[in-house]
């Protein structure tokens, strides 16, 4: 291995006091500018003493890494830059010269209080971080996380997931949805999952065949004749139907019914079977989250 090689594989500890989500987007912002870099980024979270801090100095001594960090904690601030200098890691402080700059200007005693900018914007994170766990499992992608989500729509091509859970994602809702394909098992992960947090999608046929003849453009005949014959689709809506009455999930008939009206359907289910109508809470933070609007 060559030195620029080792240079590129050491890695970059982004040390926080709360979860690290803003040194992480700061570093990943530069990173960005140089393609192909084989640079790890280990986010140390959570940091508030300074047993820690000493070990994720030696760990990055080990390593030749960087340490890059936001600790809002002025005290352990300076003991890890002390820590850096004594064991010759280098690191970058992203909060100290800014907050000492308002410590000389405003003369106000700072809070301290690490995550405190996503704890009062909590419901704006909370949206992004759903949106980012829909769109992460569409279309069956990460089955091995479904037990994360918070709602599982399951159902044939085109009866409608995708569009479901990216709106009930706006909402705050961390959705997965898992296709149902003729001839191939479903996901094993989908029957492990709480049933009562799954929702079997059923449209009508005809419904069925006209979002289906949208999708066929530029399609060999003889896949648009398979996907849109009548037959074959009634035997997959009966098999599909089948499958929700194997897993003991709900069924939701979306035929001929607005989004809006199917996810207010699904979210009264949820408010009446789960505590805080089926939030998955991380923190008390998160109790006050917003009501779905009737």
């Amino acid at each position: 291995m060559n030195a620029k090689s080792k240079i590129s594989d050491a890695p970059i500890y982004v040390v926080s006091g709360g979860r690290g989500i803003a040194g992480n987007n700061i570093v990943q912002a530069v990173l960005i500018q140089y393609p192909d870099n084989n640079i790890p980024v280990k986010i140390v979270s959570n940091m508030d003493n300074e047993d820690d801090l000493f070990d994720t100095v030696l760990k990055a001594k080990t390593k030749g890494g960087l340490i890059v960090h936001t600790l809002v904690n002025g005290e352990l601030r300076k003991k890890l830059i002390e820590l850096c200098s004594e064991f010759n890691v280098q690191e970058i402080d992203l909060m100290g010269k800014l907050a000492g700059y308002l410590d000389q200007r405003l003369d106000i005693k700072p809070l301290m209080h690490p995550g405190l900018y996503r704890e009062i914007n909590h419901k704006y994170f909370d949206r992004i971080e759903s949106i980012e766990f829909t769109l992460s499992h569409d279309d069956g992608m990460s089955p091995e996380r479904l037990k994360n989500a918070e709602i599982i729509l399951t159902g044939v091509s085109r009866a409608g997931k995708t569009p479901l859970s990216v709106y009930l994602a706006m909402y705050g809702w961390k959705v997965a949805n898992v296709p149902l394909v003729s001839g191939v098992q479903p996901p094993k992960e989908l029957f492990r999952v709480d049933p009562k947090r799954v929702f079997g999608l059923h449209i009508s046929a005809r419904q069925l065949i006209a979002h289906r003849k949208k999708r066929t453009s530029g399609w060999d005949q003889r896949q648009i004749e398979s996907y849109i014959d009548e037959r074959q689709v009634r035997e997959e809506i009966r098999k599909a139907m089948f499958i929700f009455d194997q897993g003991g999930f709900t069924v939701v008939n979306v035929s001929n019914k607005p989004i809006e009206s199917a996810a207010n359907e699904i979210l009264n289910i949820m408010s009446k079977r789960f505590p805080y109508g089926g939030r998955k809470l991380e923190s008390p933070y998160q109790n006050q989250t917003d009501q779905f609007p009737r």
